[in-house]
């Protein structure tokens, strides 16, 4: 089985009540489940409640507690309504007996009208950029234990992710403006299905997407030992249709960081220019004891 068929069959989840579904985890370079596994996860749980014919067009979630790798989630769906256009659903994944995750999925109809977007930003082609098994391995002696490469390069090989910029973890140190541009799709192809799309966006979507705050302090990142940081909250609504098959532009901003805490912000492009999707998170982001609060403090 290659990456992409296992993370796949990871989506496919086990249902074993009429609206309760059980999903397992893969291997992660932390000891905690995934962000954007359980986000995908859900959202497959919520969907296969939802008539075919109604495309997700928003998430909103919270993470409650991190979740264990090694132990299977059970996600209990709620089928908050039914309407004419628009469907909503309430998820919420539990482990050892605790809610972990709660979402809120809403799915609707196609309907015309009214129709504009903003332009997408410039930015060179994705065949030109690095990719992730080129790019990790120079920066190893950045990280506080080397190893944690191959286990990022593991965790990420069903995906083909490719930096515009040197990532954060490549310019500890250095302050840069909160900005930050990735590529990316799946590594083969996918079925026609778009809920299949949608949920590995969502899986995509909390990989990145708090490298903008991180670069407008100069830090690196969990790996360089100089943030301590996990998910709190994420919101995605999707536009128009596409496919994470094909090339999509992750376009990243921070506009805030306060309280031990960091909001990243972004839209993501097909490689047509079309907006496809806006996605919000905002995680903690504490400053370990000892590594100061100024740009690249404690670093040697």
């Amino acid at each position: 089985m290659n990456a992409l068929e296992s993370l796949l069959d990871l989506l496919d989840l086990e249902r074993i009540e009429e609206d309760i579904f059980r999903g397992l985890s893969r291997p992660t370079a932390v000891p905690r489940v995934y962000g954007g596994q359980v986000a995908a996860q859900a959202l497959v749980a919520a969907g296969r409640t939802v008539p075919a014919d109604r495309r997700a067009h928003s998430l909103h979630a919270y993470f409650l507690r991190a979740g264990d790798p090694g132990a299977p989630i059970v996600y209990t769906v709620d089928r908050i309504r039914d309407g004419r256009s628009f469907t909503t659903r309430r998820v919420v994944a539990v482990q050892h007996g605790q809610p972990i995750f709660h979402l809120s999925a809403s799915f609707q109809t196609y309907e015309d009208g009214l129709e504009h977007q903003a332009a997408m930003p410039p930015a060179p082609d994705p065949e030109s950029l690095p990719t992730a098994a080129e790019l990790l391995p120079r920066h190893a002696d950045r990280f506080v234990d080397p190893s944690v490469v191959d286990r990022l390069l593991e965790t990420r090989a069903a995906v083909d992710l490719r930096y515009v910029d040197a990532p954060p973890y490549a310019t500890a140190g250095q302050v840069r403006e909160a900005r930050s541009q990735v590529w990316f799709r799946t590594v083969g192809k996918l079925a026609d299905d778009p809920l299949l799309h949608v949920c590995l966006a969502t899986y995509v979507s909390d990989m990145t997407l708090l490298d903008s705050v991180l670069l407008a302090h100069g830090r690196g990142g969990w790996a360089s030992g100089d943030i301590v940081g996990a998910s709190l909250d994420h919101a995605m609504w999707f536009h128009r249709p596409f496919r994470a098959d094909e090339w999509l532009l992750y376009d990243q901003t921070s506009p805030s960081a306060s309280g031990g805490r960091g909001l990243g912000q972004a839209r993501i492009y097909t490689r047509d220019g079309d907006l496809a999707i806006s996605v919000i998170q905002e995680g903690v982001m504490r400053v370990p004891r000892g590594r100061g609060s100024g740009p690249g403090a404690g670093r040697d």
